[in-house]
């Protein structure tokens, strides 16, 4: 059972979405905040294993609670809500530690979709959005890039190969069908790029690999 929590201040949203997921046999949903400093608590006293958080927030923005949600010593997993994909918050979040965001009018499957993506370790990013995203608000410089390049210097030839794609946001069934190789093996990759990039997740994952020019 993946353990769920909605995080925005917007009762009726917050109804909707409590009302999407209940319906989903696999998902419970554990805890509801109407702003940051509420997520924090109910994260502290709950198990969550996905939280939904708007970004725009009283109080607390979701890009502090995700901060706050991640530092937690068992940190849920955090998808971001947002009205505009090119919503410069967004970024910010996925920089947190935030494993994707959504568009509050995604189709509703797209959403349960996401639910269960991310407790299983993959980010859910649409992968035109995600890097138009990235391009627009995400300005390299040389120091970040020059660190970023030597953390990429780590990784073997095949590991740059898969986080080239996971850096343009496809899944780990996804790159075992495209590398040829078996989905557990994938996820070996995945687990050791993080590792040597530093990382928490596949979104800050992506954001390294755009910095050093391995993704145009």
């Amino acid at each position: 059972m993946i353990r769920t929590m909605i995080v925005d201040d917007d009762a009726l949203v917050r109804l909707g979405l409590a009302d999407l997921l209940d319906g989903d046999p696999d998902i419970e949903v554990a805890a509801q905040a109407a702003d940051g400093l509420q997520a924090v608590e109910q994260a502290t006293a709950h198990r969550i294993d996905v939280a939904l958080v708007d970004v725009r927030m009283p109080r607390m923005d979701g890009i502090t609670a995700t901060t706050r949600l991640r530092a937690l010593p068992h940190p849920p997993k955090v998808v971001t809500l947002t009205t505009f994909d090119l919503d410069e918050y967004v970024y910010d979040a996925l920089a947190a530690g935030a494993d994707g965001f959504l568009l509050k009018d995604t189709d509703p499957a797209e959403i349960l979709r996401a639910v269960h993506l991310v407790a299983a370790g993959s980010a859910m990013l649409h992968p035109t959005a995600a890097r138009r995203l990235i391009d627009r608000y995400h300005a390299t410089d040389q120091p970040r890039a020059a660190a970023a390049q030597a953390r990429l210097d780590r990784l073997t030839p095949r590991e740059r190969d898969v986080l080239a794609l996971l850096a343009r946001g496809d899944t780990n069934a996804d790159i075992a069908a495209r590398l040829t190789m078996r989905e557990s093996t994938v996820k070996a990759h995945v687990s050791r790029i993080l590792a040597a990039l530093e990382v928490t997740n596949r979104v800050q994952a992506a954001l390294q690999a755009r910095d050093a020019g391995l993704t145009g």
